[in-house]
């Protein structure tokens, strides 16, 4: 991957699976809470009910960290149906746009070389 690949990529994660499972099994694992949680546990989650969803093809989760600083971040599934029957899912985890705005400062100790200015 290049730098400039690196740099529209962006702040998401892009994850695709194929399963062998039909789209409406796996539609039902992500959006039934019962079955949701054998796999993706309701303590991850900054709240159980979702963000946004399409049923039978999307749907968006808010999750957060368990560690300081509890970050949170977004987790979209989608569900898209294969030619062989199986389904193909992508999840994208993000952070939310107000956190890409926060951006640490450099640390004070970076060993860097201070520039001086004579007067």
């Amino acid at each position: 991957m290049t730098d400039q690949m690196a740099d529209q990529q962006g702040e998401e994660l892009v994850l695709d699976y194929d399963l062998d499972a039909s789209p409406e099994k796996v539609w039902r694992a992500l959006s039934i809470p019962a079955l949701r949680d054998n796999w993706l546990p309701a303590g991850d989650l900054a709240d159980a009910a979702p963000i946004s969803s399409t049923p039978g093809e999307e749907v968006r989760y808010r999750m957060r960290d368990d560690e300081p600083p509890f970050l949170e971040s977004i987790v979209t599934f989608q569900v898209m149906p294969r030619d062989d029957g199986g389904t193909r899912l992508r999840i994208i985890h993000g952070l939310p746009a107000t956190m890409l705005l926060l951006r640490l400062p450099p640390a004070a100790n970076s060993n860097a070389r201070g520039l001086m200015r004579a007067v």
